[in-house]
């Protein structure tokens, strides 16, 4: 049986692309063991490249109070709720690594508010979903929630940025067809 295209849209080779998006995508695929297919897919685009992982980056790779797993977690759940596969798929992946929780990244997809999380996870992705599903009617109260849990406004700011990236992000994969590489099912079991 023929493996499914990773995307609808064409997706060149390593070989062709610019050697700033060549670098990235070979030193992922270095640490990784693959290439995940967001990036032959964006890399289709190489400006809206640049400007998605530099966004990407900034959002998700910041030190603070908002940990890497629980960034994860935001697009984790906002991305079930946007039934974008492929984000769940993989952010599940990167989430189970860095919560070091083989189950969490499944609890959270399914139903964030049963989830083994604490009181101030549940808040923050409750805003997240909010946010990504809701955000016309994101008001003071939402932010007066937040900080009763601790979180400061560049914290809501983080969350709000994540829940609204992520939102464009399941949008482009689920327009692309974009399939999630099978390494991201196993990883982090």
């Amino acid at each position: 049986m023929t493996k499914p295209a990773i995307s609808r849209f064409p997706v060149p080779e390593i070989s062709s692309l610019p050697e700033d998006i060549r670098t990235r995508i070979l030193a992922v695929q270095e640490k990784s063991g693959f290439v995940p297919n967001v990036f032959l897919t964006l890399a289709h685009r190489p400006d809206e490249f640049r400007a998605f992982f530099a966004y990407h980056d900034a959002l998700m790779d910041k030190p603070g109070p908002i940990t890497k797993a629980e960034r994860e977690m935001i697009v984790v759940a906002t991305s079930n709720a946007n039934q974008c596969q492929y984000c769940v798929v993989a952010h599940g992946a990167i989430l189970r690594i860095r919560a070091k929780n083989p189950l969490i990244a499944d609890q959270i997809a399914v139903n964030y508010r049963k989830a083994d999380i604490t009181p101030r996870q549940r808040a923050m992705l409750d805003f997240a979903m909010k946010v990504s599903m809701q955000a016309y009617e994101v008001g003071d109260a939402d932010i007066e929630t937040l900080a009763g849990h601790g979180f400061t406004e560049d914290d809501v700011w983080d969350i709000a940025a994540i829940a609204a990236f992520f939102g464009m992000s399941n949008r482009l994969a689920n327009v692309t067809s974009m399939r999630p590489n099978d390494e991201f099912f196993s990883m982090g079991r």
